[in-house]
């Protein structure tokens, strides 16, 4: 800002903004976080030099023709740290992750490669654990992992061990699951209590005890999805909630979709155990990732049955109808609090809790 002389009136006209905290020279943990750090990246760095009329910037995975029939196509990549938590592993997460993103596009996964980059002097044994729970998973999820490649980086210049997963499936006739189709009256339902990943990774991590041991909801969400479409194939959009929790999932939504996204918090199931430890730490549930969770929009007329379906299914037992999409504010979330006032929920800079996935 130009400095004004005493008494007299500043000029506005001639005030400059700092440059946003977020516009960085360089990388920036925030940037693996998926909120507004992981978007700016993609939009301003990838798309424009890779991008083309089937990059899918908007969803889990994309849907790509192939000789005649509709392919989901996804890849992640896995950087946990630590290796093994409560509930799961790495060779766990590498699985169900791809296998859920494949999922969120109604698609059940067939085939995965599969890429482990190794540190050196990491121990065998170690790898051997990660690659049978990465088998074991595959197997669980009905999933051939049928291709894959390794490298080794010298010691000081990795984690251990890191993991790439891509996959590919079948997406159904009649499924379009993307959030442009979103339309205010939609209802939005959660498949179960959220938050339970990302404080089990951070207890393990950082020798925290909270009473109770804290599981990761680590699991293949294909055959919850396919509970849900044999209700109906008309779902709008799924999406599953993991780096920047509920609220990074919700404002996707809301600014691929133009329509605005109203939660109720007292209708969001928070374990009571996640719900301690946010309080102790300051943490947001709504921002914890989760690694077994979906959300989904789903039309009105359609919403009590696929309800239904989802807590038949023992992955959805704890869904919840928790909010809506409405007209007002468009492309922003708004959260009713318990107390009967509203909040503004964000989109996340970066991730509260970095390498939870």
């Amino acid at each position: 800002m130009r400095d004004t002389a005493p008494g007299q009136a500043p000029d506005m006209l001639a005030w400059t903004c700092p440059a946003p905290l977020r516009d960085q020279p360089r990388v920036v943990m925030g940037h693996g976080g998926g909120g507004a750090l992981s978007a700016e990246l993609v939009e301003h760095v990838f798309a424009p030099a890779f991008g083309g009329p089937a990059l899918s910037v908007t969803t889990d995975a994309a849907t790509v023709e192939l000789g005649g029939a509709r392919l989901a196509f996804s890849t992640d990549s896995f950087v946990v740290r630590p290796l093994f938590f409560p509930g799961g592993s790495i060779g766990d997460l590498a699985v169900n992750g791809t296998v859920n993103d494949l999922a969120m596009s109604g698609a059940r996964a067939a085939y995965l490669s599969c890429g482990f980059i190794l540190e050196e002097g990491v121990e065998t044994d170690v790898v051997t654990r990660v690659a049978q729970a990465l088998g074991a998973a595959a197997r669980t999820a009905g999933v051939q992992v049928v291709t894959g490649d390794t490298k080794v980086v010298e010691a000081g210049h990795g984690d251990g061990i890191y993991i790439n997963t891509s996959g590919i499936g079948v997406v159904p006739a009649g499924v379009d699951l993307r959030p442009e189709r979103v339309v205010p009256g939609d209802v939005v339902i959660v498949s179960g209590p959220i938050g339970v990943h990302g404080v089990a990774i951070m207890s393990v991590r950082e020798g925290l005890e909270f009473g109770v041991e804290i599981e990761s909801d680590c699991a293949a969400l294909g055959g919850l999805v396919e509970a849900m479409l044999a209700v109906t194939p008309d779902l709008h959009v799924l999406r599953d909630p993991t780096r920047g929790g509920l609220a990074a999932s919700l404002n996707e939504i809301a600014s691929a979709s133009g329509s605005g996204v109203v939660v109720q918090e007292r209708d969001i199931p928070v374990p009571d155990p996640v719900a301690n430890a946010c309080a102790v730490l300051g943490l947001d549930p709504m921002y914890v990732a989760n690694e077994g969770k979906l959300v989904a929009f789903v039309p009105r007329e359609h919403a009590d049955a696929v309800l239904a379906a989802m807590r038949a299914h023992p992955l959805g037992a704890g869904a919840a109808v928790v909010g809506e999409a409405v007209e007002a504010h468009p492309g922003m979330v708004v959260a009713r609090t318990g107390l009967g006032g509203t909040r503004v929920v964000d989109m996340p800079l970066g991730e509260q809790l970095p390498r939870i996935c």
